[in-house]
């Protein structure tokens, strides 16, 4: 599975170019992992490999719109299949604006309930880490960041991550998405 899926990902989510990320950075490469997020192959490989990586008594995932939409649907279903009680969060960049001004969609845990949240591409974390925030503020107990790619740009993830007292576990490096894919 994880070998199929990074074919996947340096076919269709990597390229190459000059690129402006969302942190702000210029790279020369860029990953986009939505063309195999959203796509019934690419799923079928990740959501076991991102449900093996939830944090043992987690009753929901979450993620930030819209990268992390597919991944926690993924991984609910992926745990639905094997008999395991599994939420989905979705966390808005913005409140919602009208009616409840929510910040969270989804099912409401009770306080103190863990959740795991699930991000496409990490190089900040920055993010992440709001995803986190808001679902502390609900009082959720978020100890844990999965990401599909870690950037690892000078480490500046794992630095934020653990300032923010958040654990993060990365399926893939970037160098093994730039290995032989040039």
């Amino acid at each position: 599975m994880r070998e199929a899926f990074l074919e996947l990902l340096k076919t269709y989510a990597l390229k190459r170019g000059k690129f402006k990320l969302s942190s702000g950075r210029n790279s020369n490469h860029y990953i986009n992992c939505k063309p195999v997020t959203l796509s019934g192959e690419g799923l079928r490989y990740l959501c076991p490999m991102l449900l093996q990586c939830i944090e043992e008594g987690s009753v929901a995932v979450a993620g930030m719109t819209m990268g992390a939409d597919p991944l926690v649907t993924g991984v609910t279903i992926c745990a639905g299949f094997n008999k395991q009680k599994m939420d989905a969060l979705i966390v808005r960049k913005e409140p919602k604006g009208h009616g409840t001004d929510a910040w969270i969609e989804g099912p409401t845990l009770p306080k103190g309930s863990v959740v795991t949240v699930l991000e496409d591409v990490i190089t900040t974390g920055g993010s992440s880490i709001k995803a986190a925030d808001k679902l502390r503020d609900m009082g959720y107990t978020v100890n844990r960041i999965v990401s599909i790619v870690n950037r690892q740009v000078n480490g500046e993830a794992d630095s934020a991550m653990e300032e923010a007292g958040l654990e993060l576990i990365s399926i893939y490096s970037i160098e093994e998405l730039l290995h032989d894919s040039e």
